[in-house]
């Protein structure tokens, strides 16, 4: 199942609040756990509380450490759905992926982050509550093999209760694949061919070790 807070599609703003951060994507049925400290993002988290609660996830192109990187044309918004406030002055909080958008135009930043005229048309399909009829089991297993590969100790059993939409946004988004990996899947249109992609990657993934070199058997 969604969860309860997503969006109606008419109520998506024209104007979204975003963050680029390599290797940090969300999905429409997954979350993703942020540490917020430069000031610019602590403003930006301040002022979605204040307002829709969604802010975009993207990925920079190229050069991720200049201070303006130009951004993939596609991202994800999340919605805050866990905010806490550390003693040092960070804000952790959690945001729950509601639909993807591409990027029309960049607008005015605001107080000191980046802002752009995001296009939902393309994915309104992400906020369908219907269940996919997906398979989950190849996938877990695919996974499975790429996590071994890799030594990753992963909790299985965590995610025994999610519906496969949600479990496969949250291995794609939680996976240690490389940020233009992850940006195919967040590009991958529709749910089978996320799906799909995924499998694949942890297939790829399990038979190659980190250093490229194939696996010997």
């Amino acid at each position: 199942m969604r969860n309860r807070f997503t969006h109606p599609f008419s109520e998506l703003p024209d104007v979204l609040p975003v963050f680029p951060l390599p290797g940090a994507v969300i999905l429409p049925n997954g979350q993703l756990p942020l540490n917020i400290f430069e000031d610019r993002y602590l403003n930006m988290v301040f002022d979605a509380m204040a307002s829709s609660r969604l802010i975009g996830m993207v990925q920079p192109k190229g050069e991720a450490q200049s201070q303006h990187p130009e951004l993939h044309e596609t991202g994800c918004a999340g919605r805050i759905v866990s905010f806490s406030e550390t003693r040092d002055n960070r804000l952790l909080i959690i945001l729950a992926g509601v639909c993807r958008f591409d990027i029309s135009d960049e607008v005015e930043m605001k107080n000191g982050y980046r802002r752009i005229q995001a296009s939902w048309g393309r994915f309104a399909h992400d906020l369908d509550t219907q269940e996919s009829g997906l398979d989950a089991a190849e996938i877990i297993a695919s996974a499975k093999r790429f996590t071994e590969s890799r030594n990753l100790s992963v909790d299985w059993s965590a995610l025994d209760h999610l519906q496969p939409p949600e479990l496969i946004d949250t291995l794609a988004s939680s996976l240690p694949f490389s940020p233009e990996e992850k940006q195919g899947l967040v590009e991958a249109v529709v749910m089978g061919d996320r799906a799909e992609l995924l499998r694949a990657l942890c297939e790829f993934g399990a038979a190659t070790p980190e250093d490229g070199s194939p696996v010997s058997h």
